[in-house]
């Protein structure tokens, strides 16, 4: 079968790639043609557009490319009427993949969405379109179910989470030749996270690193974002005590101590290698003054959602600076502090679900569409 993925971010890359994995095991004939990044490519198809060119982050800077959102839209449908798809799979990304599935419906695509847009957060309106538009959800967080099911009657399947496939069936790392092939000392590692675009990056390192010279005995590692090379952090490489790491992400949090971790993805990705963190954010002034009164949720970490408590700190806007992260750093490297976070991070695990969310997604939309 011929299967058209749209995927606008890095965790939609690898998301889409584990199950573009599962499906070709579900169908051998399966026939890619896809929005997204490199490991999605690396597992075969067609990359009509990369994530770089699509990720927009902010009320303002979504306004400020209006044009080029709505030139991409234009792309998006005249590519899926030349492939003719026997199933169009969503990932996450709503803002524009739920526009394509409205009118994908009208031309009577098949709609499956793969990891639900986060309505249970803010803009809870777009239910209408997705009980109009969608045929199958498929959600990865245990709440999402009873959210769709009992409060807005639409059924859905809950998978299991992703991250918990992609992180267990990676090989164990041996940390001494992990930091002699990285060039890195024997001093407990520091990772920093800083996201994966380059204003956030900009935003985050500058206070993340602010903190290296009270930390003599410690190394920070520096996380590269896939799409991003090294020529742009360079920059912020100041101190003999820091380092950067492109692509190896997983690697280098199996050997951290401890993590300063931008909000999103990789707050969830940090606990499930059971690494103690501090969730960090801050975005623009007027994005954030918008985003604050139209979201209506208690915490803005994956990790303290899905727990329903502050298992993790957070630093929003302006408590992110660098004498608050100081003092939240200091626990997580308090031996006794570090213990919490571990009992917090098993129950999290536990409650995800378990391993087979890209076999699970697969064998679905495999089923409903043959």
């Amino acid at each position: 079968m011929k299967y058209y993925i749209i995927s606008g971010e890095a965790s939609g890359d690898l998301h889409g790639s584990n199950l573009m994995k599962a499906l070709h095991r579900e169908d051998v004939n399966a026939d890619f043609r896809f929005w997204g990044g490199d490991l999605m490519k690396a597992v075969g198809g067609t990359l009509v557009k990369h994530y770089r060119e699509l990720a927009f982050m902010g009320f303002i800077e979504v306004i400020l490319n209006l044009r080029t959102i709505a030139k991409n839209l234009s792309l998006c449908k005249q590519d899926i009427e030349a492939y003719k798809p026997d199933v169009i799979i969503y990932i996450d990304y709503p803002g524009f993949n739920l526009r394509i599935a409205k009118w994908a419906k009208q031309k009577n695509y098949k709609n499956h969405y793969y990891i639900s847009p986060q309505i249970w957060a803010w803009k809870e309106g777009r239910i209408k379109a997705i009980k109009r538009d969608v045929d199958e959800m498929y959600v990865i967080l245990p709440f999402e179910k009873q959210f769709y099911e009992e409060k807005h009657e639409f059924p859905v399947h809950f998978v299991g989470h992703p991250l918990i496939d992609a992180i267990g069936d990676r090989h164990q790392v041996d940390e001494f030749v992990f930091r002699k092939n990285n060039g890195l000392s024997e001093k407990p590692i520091i990772a920093l996270l800083p996201g994966s675009r380059k204003q956030e990056i900009k935003k985050m390192l500058s206070v993340m690193l602010s903190l290296v010279d009270d930390y003599k005995d410690y190394q920070f590692i520096i996380a590269g974002a896939p799409g991003q090379d090294y020529e742009f952090y360079k920059q912020f490489i100041k101190k003999s005590n820091v380092h950067f790491l492109n692509n190896k992400t997983y690697d280098l949090l199996s050997v951290s101590t401890a993590a300063l971790v931008t909000s999103g993805t990789a707050t969830l990705e940090t606990a499930l290698f059971k690494v103690p963190q501090v969730v960090c954010y801050k975005g623009s002034w007027v994005s954030y003054q918008i985003g604050k009164r139209v979201v209506d949720l208690d915490y803005i970490s994956l990790v303290n959602l899905i727990l329903n408590k502050e298992a993790v700190t957070e630093l929003i806007q302006d408590d992110f600076n660098t004498k608050r992260l100081k003092k939240e750093l200091d626990v997580l490297l308090n031996a006794y502090e570090r213990t919490k976070f571990f009992v917090n991070y098993y129950e999290l695990e536990k409650d995800l679900g378990g391993k087979g969310a890209s076999e699970n997604t697969a064998k679905l939309i495999y089923n409903a569409t043959a």
